[in-house]
C-alpha cells in the first residue's frame, strides 16, 4: 500500500519538440531501475534519476544518453553520471541565466508565494464552512427533532456532492486553468453555506440537498489547487508549498471550531453558515485580481522566478485526451488511491464526528467539545508543516523522493493507528484529548507523504490522480 513511486524529473530543453515529459519509476534504487510510464501523448517518457539538486538532477531521454542503440541508460552509470552533470549545468545556465534561486525574491514578494497563501486561504474557508455543521447540528437536532440517523444522513449528504465533482474538477481544471475552478468553487460553496438555514426551516430534503451542493463546491478545491500548484511551485518547494496549504484546512477546522459555540451562543445556529458563507465573497474578490492559473499568464512576475519555475515545473499546455488506461495500469496509482481511501476513512470520521464523540461520550458541554476538537486539529497544522521542511531537506540533501514519501506516509498511518487505537480502554477525558492530538498531529506527515505524490508520479495528469 505504501510503494509510492517518485517520478524522475527531466531537464527543460531551450528548443526543438515539447519539453520531456516524466515518468513513474519502477520500484528499488531509483539510480539503479527504470520502469514502464506513461509516454508520450501517452502522457510520459522514461527518465533515471541519479541525484538530488534541488529536487531536479536527472538525465534526458535522448539519443546521446544512450549508447549501443537501446541499451539502457544505467547500463553505462558512470559516464551517464558525468554527462548528465554537464548538460545539467548547461540547461540551469541558459534557463537561468546564472541566477541563482532565491534572486527574484529581491525586492518583491515571490509571486509563488502569494499564490501558495492564496489557496491557503481559500482551504481555511473550506474546513471552516465544512466543520460548522458539526458544532450546529446539536442544537438543529434539539430543534427539529433528529435522531442520531437522520444526523448522520445530514452529515453524509455533503458527501454526495464532493464525490460527484473531484475527476470532473480535475478535467475542467486542465481544460480552463486552476484559477477559474477553485473561483468558481469557493463561490459555489459559500452561496450552499449561507443558504443551508433557509434550507433547514423548509424541511430536511431540502437541507440534503443544499449540503450536497456544498460538496459539489468544495470537490472541485483539490484538483483545481494541484494543477494550480504544480504549475507555480519548483520541485525543491513542493512538500513545504502543499503542507502549508493543506494546513489551511486544519486552520479552518480550528477557527469553525472556535468560533462557531461563541456565535450560536450569542446569535443562534442560523450566524454561523450566514458569516463564514459571507467571507468567501471577501476572498473571491481578491483571487479575481491577484490570482494567475500559470506563471506564463502573470503580467507582474519577475523574469527571474518565472524562469526558476519553468525550469522545474511542467509544462504550461492543457491536457486534450487522458490515457485512462495506462493510468489505471499503474500500481503507484492504485497504491495512491489505497492510501486515500485510508487516510480519508479516519480523517473525515473524525472531522464529521469528533465534536458529538466528546458531547456524548467523554460528556463535555457544547463550548467544552468544540474547545477541545481544537487541539487536535491545531496540532495538525504546526506539524504539517515540520513534515513539509523535513521532507523538502531531506530531498535536497539527496535522499530520493520515494524514500522521503515513504516515510513521511508511514509516519502518517502508524502514529494515528497507534493513538486512536488507546482510546477504546482510555477513561480519562484528558488521555482522550491527547491521543486525539497525537494521532491528527503525526496524520499531518501524510500531507509530505501520499498528498504530494500525485505530481510526483504523474505531474502532467496530477489533478486526475
Amino acid at each position: 500500500m505504501l510503494r509510492l513511486f517518485p517520478l524522475s524529473l527531466s531537464a527543460q530543453y531551450r528548443s526543438g519538440g515539447p519539453p520531456p515529459h516524466r515518468c513513474f519509476v519502477d520500484g528499488g534504487s531509483p539510480s539503479q531501475r527504470t520502469g514502464p510510464g506513461l509516454h508520450a501523448n501517452n502522457g510520459f517518457g522514461v527518465r533515471v534519476r541519479r541525484r538530488a539538486l534541488r529536487g531536479a538532477d536527472v538525465q534526458p531521454d535522448t539519443p546521446s544518453s544512450r549508447r549501443d542503440g537501446d541499451k539502457p541508460l544505467h547500463a553505462d552509470a558512470q559516464q551517464g553520471e558525468d554527462g548528465g552533470v554537464e548538460l545539467l549545468d548547461s540547461v540551469r545556465k541558459l534557463l537561468l541565466e546564472d541566477a541563482e534561486p532565491g534572486e527574484e525574491e529581491q525586492g518583491q514578494f515571490p509571486k509563488r508565494w502569494a499564490i501558495v497563501f492564496l489557496c491557503f486561504s481559500a482551504f481555511l474557508l473550506c474546513n471552516m464552512d465544512r466543520v460548522n455543521m458539526s458544532i450546529a447540528i446539536m442544537p438543529m437536532s434539539v430543534e427539529y427533532g433528529w435522531n442520531p440517523q437522520t444526523v448522520g444522513l445530514i452529515q453524509s449528504s455533503f458527501f454526495w456532492g464532493y464525490l460527484l465533482t473531484q475527476i470532473a474538477g480535475g478535467i475542467w481544471a486542465d481544460k480552463v486553468g486552476g484559477k477559474t475552478v477553485l473561483g468558481f468553487g469557493v463561490i459555489w460553496w459559500s452561496v450552499a453555506t449561507a443558504l443551508t438555514p433557509v434550507a433547514a426551516k423548509l424541511g430536511l430534503p431540502f437541507l440534503l440537498i443544499v449540503r450536497a451542493f456544498m460538496g459539489i463546491g468544495e470537490g472541485v478545491a483539490m484538483p483545481a489547487m494541484n494543477n494550480i500548484l504544480s504549475k507555480w511551485v519548483p520541485v525543491s518547494e513542493r512538500s513545504r508549498s502543499l503542507a502549508l496549504v493543506y494546513s489551511g484546512m486544519y486552520l479552518g477546522s480550528v477557527t469553525g471550531l472556535a468560533f462557531s459555540p461563541f456565535l450560536i451562543h450569542k446569535f443562534g445556529w442560523p450566524s454561523v453558515f450566514y458569516s463564514f458563507g459571507s467571507l468567501g465573497t471577501v476572498w473571491f474578490a481578491t483571487w479575481a485580481t491577484k490570482a494567475y492559473s500559470t506563471p506564463l499568464e502573470d503580467p507582474g512576475i519577475s523574469s527571474e522566478e518565472k524562469k526558476l519555475i519553468i525550469s522545474q515545473t511542467t509544462s504550461g499546455e492543457p491536457v486534450t485526451t487522458i490515457p485512462w488506461g495506462v493510468i489505471l495500469s499503474k500500481p503507484p496509482v492504485w497504491a495512491l488511491i489505497a492510501c486515500h481511501f485510508c487516510h480519508n476513512w479516519g480523517t473525515f470520521i473524525l472531522l464529521t464526528w469528533m465534536p458529538t464523540y466528546y458531547n456524548q461520550v467523554l460528556k463535555f458541554n457544547l463550548t467544552e467539545s468544540s474547545l477541545f476538537c481544537v487541539l487536535p486539529w491545531l496540532t495538525m497544522a504546526i506539524s504539517a508543516n515540520v513534515g513539509g521542511w523535513i521532507a523538502d531537506t531531506l530531498v535536497s540533501r539527496g535522499t530520493s523522493v520515494t524514500t522521503v514519501r515513504k516515510i513521511m506516509q508511514s509516519i502518517g498511518f502508524l502514529g494515528p493507528a497507534f493513538f486512536l487505537s488507546q482510546l477504546s480502554h482510555i477513561d480519562s477525558p484528558a488521555l482522550a484529548v491527547l491521543c486525539m492530538a497525537c494521532s491528527q498531529g503525526t496524520d499531518a506527515f501524510s500531507q509530505s507523504g501520499l498528498y504530494s505524490n500525485h505530481q510526483d508520479i504523474g505531474p502532467r495528469y496530477a489533478v486526475i490522480i
